[in-house]
């Protein structure tokens, strides 16, 4: 029970950029910052291809569509990394405790990835790229703070991310009937052009 918060917030983090979580949890167990990270994730090696790959992402995710698509490629990544770290940070190989916690940490990062692929359709809706840039800092910082908060504070960590996903969840729904009614009254012009159109030929 314990490591729950940290569980929590590690998936929450994990569903929006799962290489960052990996390479700064890494990161500040080599450093010694913290005593909390299992030492799986302070390899060299799962350092240098998390850092990497956070580069990568951080370069998609500020494309209008790329990052879309790599959303639709991380639908299966995300989750199984926030799984993963939490069942690392439960520690006791095998255990009942660190199945649920790796189940928690998984369900987490696929419901947080969800609300991120989400709003990022909505973004896209926009013409200009300026929002994709936006919004892709706002939750490498949101993720970058929240992991170092919850070394420290993770009850309180926990509280904040479970605010975020909340409102994450309300702000999706609200976006997507948004479009959704934009979607259908395109439609419904669509349609009423191509009758009018109909109706002129048949005239002629």
């Amino acid at each position: 029970m314990s490591v729950l918060p940290l569980v929590f917030t590690s998936g929450w983090a994990s569903g929006i950029n799962a290489y960052a979580v990996v390479f700064l949890l890494g990161l500040m167990g080599v450093t010694g910052v913290s005593d909390e990270v299992p030492p799986a994730l302070e390899r060299t090696d799962v350092l240098v291809v998390a850092g990497i790959l956070f580069l990568c992402e951080a370069v998609a995710d500020k494309i209008p569509y790329v990052d879309t698509t790599w959303d639709a490629v991380h639908t299966a990544i995300r989750p199984v990394a926030g799984a993963v770290v939490a069942a690392l940070l439960a520690g006791q190989d095998g255990s009942l405790p660190q199945l649920a916690a790796g189940a928690v940490g998984g369900t987490t990062a696929l419901v947080s990835h969800l609300v991120k692929a989400g709003l990022r359709l909505g973004v896209n809706t926009s013409p200009e790229p300026a929002s994709n840039i936006v919004i892709s800092l706002a939750e490498d910082a949101g993720v970058a703070t929240i992991i170092v908060f919850a070394l420290f504070h993770p009850v309180a960590a926990a509280c904040v991310a479970a605010v975020l996903l909340v409102l994450g969840i309300i702000l999706v729904i609200f976006i997507l009937s948004r479009i959704r009614r934009a979607w259908q009254r395109w439609k419904a012009r669509r349609e009423r052009r191509k009758a009018g159109r109909g109706v002129v030929g048949g005239w002629g």
